[in-house]
């Protein structure tokens, strides 16, 4: 019996602007974003909203009223919940309507959907409990699930938010570490006692979230009863169909005029056809099923590009210098007792800002060009590299 497990990441940075060395001392408002015109924070709020949030909320409120069978689940960053609040008050309502559904379980993550886990413990956890206090005011929520940036993971994270107190922890299903074993069933993290790891069937994720509209894939158009049937032939060789992906596939990477929002109306009533088949929550599959091995994560691993790494924002000299200063500032800042710096310090450990300076080729950095406003990761260097130096410049006043 495979339970389907539909989890989404909602997220939006809060984007930097093209920031020059003469507004060094001159100007310490880094993210007031209208020179970035179309690709700005509250542009990319309001069209994201009208192309993905608002009517695939619709869409699966509806769903749910008519199968009271099916769940989803989301984790929010805190980043984006505070757009909603200030450019989409409607989407942020939406939302709110799904949760009480009941049929809605919320993840936890970091606040402000950063690194810190990799660079600083201490400031991890703050995040982690500045999310949850978010959470709790803005849904009325406490989650028992946890899941990373770019579902950044590895044993010592599983191990830490298992003293956290959480249930379980989401990761990319990936070869390399699974070997002969299926992203399929739940798994003992290594090091831990009682916490559940949930992975990413990736392979039917993709699917929908990068190769629907794909006229080149050879599976090409992808019809809901022939996913079914990749489903369904699932039975008996796994537990759980765990399909992760950004909310942002319905409508914004995958346009309405792709199909894609009738293929998530038909979904659910073709998956209840078999016997078998049901929806789950992730803290109704750690209810539900024991683990069946434990899964030795000892390097990073990610959900993003081919190398499933940290490399889409470590992998170059540009993204390893930024990283390396800011965190370098972590003392000073909160030394400080400066809210506004804080808050500042916080929004650029956003992990977007260095995916902007990525230099990768081929269809990996055509993704990252895809989601950038800057023209190029040069661009994107030089214009964080100024806001820290101009945030010293703030600091050392203080």
């Amino acid at each position: 019996m495979p339970s389907i497990c539909f989890y989404f990441q909602v997220h939006q940075p809060h984007r930097i602007k093209k920031y020059s060395v003469f507004d060094i001392g001159n100007d310490h408002n880094y993210f007031d974003d209208e020179n970035l015109k179309e690709k700005g924070s509250r542009a990319v709020m309001e069209k994201v909203a009208r192309k993905c949030y608002l009517p695939t909320n619709e869409i699966l409120l509806d769903l749910i009223r008519h199968y009271p069978e099916f769940k989803i689940s989301y984790s929010f960053s805190g980043t984006a919940l505070e757009q909603m609040e200030d450019y989409a008050p409607e989407v942020l309502e939406s939302f709110q309507r799904l949760v009480k559904t009941g049929n809605v379980e919320i993840l936890d993550e970091t606040y402000y959907h950063s690194l810190s886990f990799f660079y600083s413990d201490d400031e991890f956890i703050d995040q982690v409990k500045q999310h949850r206090k978010k959470i709790k005011n803005v849904f009325d929520y406490e989650p028992k699930v946890f899941r990373n940036t770019e579902l950044a993971y590895n044993n010592e994270l599983a191990c830490l938010i298992e003293q956290l107190g959480y249930d379980g922890i989401v990761a990319e299903g990936w070869d390399h570490y699974l070997g002969h074993r299926s992203p399929n069933f739940l798994y003992k993290p290594k090091g831990t006692n009682t916490i559940k790891l949930l992975l990413k069937n990736y392979k039917l994720s993709d699917d929908i979230a990068f190769r629907f509209s794909n006229q080149g894939w050879e599976e090409f158009p992808l019809y809901v009863p022939k996913f079914c049937q990749w489903v369904n032939a699932i039975n008996g060789n796994g537990n759980t169909i765990n399909l992760f992906m950004d909310y942002e596939t319905f409508g914004e990477h995958q346009w309405e005029d792709s199909g894609i929002f009738n293929f998530l109306k038909a979904l659910p009533e073709e998956i209840l056809k078999h016997p078998d088949n049901n929806f789950k929550t992730p803290s109704e599959l750690i209810a539900s099923y024991n683990t069946v091995d434990e899964l030795d994560v000892h390097q990073i691993l990610t959900w993003a590009d081919t190398e499933r790494d940290l490399s889409a924002w470590t992998g170059n000299s540009m993204q390893k210098s930024s990283l390396k200063n800011l965190y370098e500032l972590e003392d000073d800042v909160l030394n400080s007792n400066n809210q506004k710096l804080k808050e500042d310090w916080r929004k650029l450990q956003t992990s977007d800002h260095f995916y902007y300076m990525c230099t990768k080729w081929f269809s990996d950095g055509d993704v990252h060009k895809y989601f950038s406003p800057y023209e190029s990761p040069y661009e994107a260097f030089i214009s964080f590299m100024n806001i820290l130096n101009d945030f010293r410049f703030r600091l050392n006043q203080v």
